[in-house]
């Protein structure tokens, strides 16, 4: 990913949002993470997909410092980033009700802020 030009990481953010949105869909509480196998998949691919949002996310940073800064500041960044290390080094202490959260309260505003960015995009 790290070789991905700014608008395939924005496009591959977008996909994976849409991914997570689809998978989230027959999730009402936390606890349907956990009651069967079907589940835990699906919390697993969430989790990977929100790992990979943040490691997109840390490369276009590492692109342009203030590319991300045209729809959020750097405090929002860096929470999402940070959540990414969570998942990448510390998975163990992630739970279902994070991942939850952060599908039911965090999810469609980072999507806007990612369709704003993608309007950002230099020609």
């Amino acid at each position: 990913m790290d070789k991905a030009n700014l608008e395939e990481l924005i496009n591959f953010i977008l996909t994976s949002i849409e991914l997570i949105k689809n998978r989230f869909k027959i999730i009402k509480s936390s606890d349907d993470f956990l009651k069967d196998n079907d589940g835990l998949m699906r919390l697993d691919a969430i989790s990977m997909r929100l790992q990979s949002i943040g490691e997109a996310l840390k490369n276009i940073d590492k692109r342009d410092k203030d590319f991300l800064l045209k729809a959020a500041d750097n405090i929002y960044w860096s929470k999402i980033i940070k959540t990414r290390e969570i998942l990448t080094h510390h998975y163990i202490d992630i739970d279902s009700e994070t991942i939850f959260d952060i599908c039911k309260e965090k999810l469609d505003e980072l999507e806007d802020k990612i369709i704003l960015l993608k309007t950002k995009i230099p020609e």
